[in-house]
């Protein structure tokens, strides 16, 4: 859904308006955030022109290079990172920060910006600049990547649960395995995405000192975010190990039950061979008890070889 929503300040009070004709009513030093969501290119050129700075496209916010995501000059600072999805797609959000002012491009509707909304309206006077409002973006989107990992770790435990013999191996498990290996990766690529963003912002001289402080915390977080996310990636890479090995097991099994069965019609298999082959000096062929007798002598070559299996307790 497009919209536009900026936050000012007007009689000490925080405000927010969704008109963008708002701009030319408010001081530029009492604008605090313009979010923009999925607005028109004349939307953000109006904008552009306003606070005099360049709105990335999204093939330039999507850049990997570190030039591309992350750029600084004397007045202003631009900032890309990416927000997963509930979907585990990921959306670009650029920020642009000039003059204390912030500015977020967006395309989709993201929770994390809800929840620093209703933060903003809660504590107004924590938010003094567009950094400090960034930072308590940032800090939001790294809570609901944390979350993240806690639904990942839970749904490995309850797939682990599944793994206790052989009987329990379904192609469904490593698919499954294999699914929740990719959501890790990306979760760690989204975590690494934020590391350098912050990384780049805490050496700058534009951020204030408190915000720089939070910063600081933050990152610690992240860090500790890759221990989680390190834990997870090698407990299901053991899930597999332990998929495979009960899949050799069962195949093992298998090829047991196989053997047995070749085995044991061995004797059978050989009794019938002497006595097909119909030469004219075989006393048994006119035999009154030959036919018999080659029955029991295959019984008793089947029961033998069976003997020495359980014997040997090789089933």
């Amino acid at each position: 859904m497009s919209e536009i929503r900026i936050f000012y300040r007007e009689d000490n009070r925080l405000k927010l308006s969704k008109d963008i004709d708002v701009l030319k009513r408010a001081p530029r030093e009492n604008l605090l955030w313009i979010d923009l969501n999925d607005v028109t290119e004349e939307a953000e050129s109006r904008l552009e022109q306003f606070l005099k700075i360049y709105i990335q496209e999204e093939e330039e916010m999507e850049e990997i290079e570190i030039s591309s995501r992350y750029m600084e000059t004397e007045n202003s600072l631009v900032a890309n990172s990416r927000f997963l999805l509930s979907n585990f797609e990921e959306e670009t959000v650029s920020f642009i920060i000039k003059d204390n002012t912030l500015v977020s491009v967006r395309s989709q509707e993201l929770p994390s910006f809800n929840d620093t909304m209703r933060k903003l309206f809660a504590s107004p006077r924590s938010y003094p600049t567009g950094y400090h409002v960034l930072t308590t973006l940032l800090e939001t989107r790294v809570d609901y990547d944390a979350d993240l990992i806690e639904d990942l770790t839970r749904e490995i435990t309850e797939l682990s649960s599944h793994l206790k013999s052989e009987e329990d191996v379904d192609n469904a498990i490593l698919i499954a395995i294999k699914e929740l290996q990719e959501r890790t990766m990306i979760i760690r690529e989204n975590i690494v995405d934020k590391q350098r963003v912050c990384s780049n912002m805490i050496k700058s001289i534009l951020i204030p000192a408190d915000a720089k402080a939070k910063m600081s915390i933050l990152i610690k977080d992240i860090n500790s975010l890759f221990e989680h996310l390190r834990f997870s990636f090698d407990r299901l890479e053991y899930m597999q190990d332990t998929f495979l090995g009960l899949v050799n097991i069962q195949q093992n099994k298998i090829i047991k039950i196989f053997t047995i069965v070749s085995v044991v019609f061995m004797p059978p298999t050989l009794v019938a061979s002497i006595y097909g082959m119909n030469f004219k000096v075989m006393p048994e062929l006119e035999w009154k008890f030959g036919y018999p007798f080659a029955i029991v002598l295959m019984i008793c070559g089947v029961i033998g070889i069976l003997w020495y299996f359980k014997r040997k307790k090789w089933f």
